[in-house]
This record gives C-alpha cells, structure tokens and sequence, in this order.
C-alpha cells in the first residue's frame, strides 16, 4: 500500500516533467561564420561544422559596448583554430549551452568577474573529449555567434531583446 502511494504522488510528478522537455526538432539550425554577420536570434541551435582539432580553453574574455548596445564573450583557445562547436540558446532557462569537442580547461583560466548580461558560467568537462559550458544570463536577451581563427575564439554577442 505504501508503495503504491508513493507511486501516486510520484507519476503525476514525472508527467508534468515531460511535457515540459523541449522539442529541439523544431528548433533553427545555424551554421555560424568565421566573421560578425550581426544575424542575432533568441533561441535555436548552432554550429561550427567538422573542425576536429584538438584544442584548450585558455581564456574566457568579456566586454560591454555601450555604444553598439551589446556584451561580447569571447571563448580563447591555444589553437589558431577553434575546435568544433555544437551550442543550443534556450529563450525559456535564460541560458545558452555550448560543446566544445575535442576540448579540455585549461588549468589557469582565470576568473571570469563580473558583467551586464551574464549571470554566471559553469563548466563541465565530460572525460578528456569534450567540454561543455553553460553561460546564464540575466534576462532575456538575443545572440550573434561567429569564430575568428589566428589565434581559434568563439565569440558570441550578447544584446537585450
């Protein structure tokens, strides 16, 4: 009897769960570019394509520009190339998650400070195969992502909606 109580107040738990995941099918799929194209978009999947480099995370930059309105993040890597990418921007969690395959942290990053639009970034090294990066942001805001190569950087710009 115990059980089966337990098992009522828990399935209707597991339900509602359910119907919240996301239907990452629907969702844009953009290829980004070696160059700023100012395409900035509030939710939806990008990607880097097939560089497999094997790569350091050395440094995580950041910087507001009030007269272009928006906060840059710049991910620097110790290769001239950035390694290949899979990144997802949630428009419901505030939040924007990017894979870097083939990548590791490196061990004197750094500290990250404070910015306009970030609330926090948390790292989450899976193996010695990739690293997965979270970045919350404060509000709702839209993102244009490029790469740059000679030295390898992500850069993703952050602008209120």
């Amino acid at each position: 009897m115990k059980f089966l109580k337990t098992i009522l107040v828990a399935l209707p738990i597991l339900l509602q769960a359910t119907s919240y995941s996301q239907d990452l099918m629907s969702e844009r799929i953009r290829k980004i570019a070696g160059k700023k194209r100012s395409v900035y978009f509030k939710k939806g999947i990008f990607h880097s394509g097939t560089n497999k480099t094997a790569s350091v995370l050395k440094a995580i930059r950041h910087g507001y520009q009030p007269a272009n309105g928006y906060e840059r993040l710049v991910f620097d890597f110790k290769t001239t190339t950035p390694p290949k990418v899979y990144g997802y921007k949630s428009d419901g969690e505030k939040k924007i998650f990017i894979d870097f395959f083939n990548t590791s942290l490196a061990s004197d990053h750094g500290v990250f400070g404070t910015t306009k639009y970030i609330d926090k970034i948390d790292f989450y090294p899976v193996g010695d195969e990739s690293l997965s990066v979270e970045v919350a942001l404060k509000g709702k805001h839209s993102i244009d992502v490029f790469y740059l190569e000679k030295p390898g950087r992500l850069v993703i710009d952050i602008k209120k909606q």
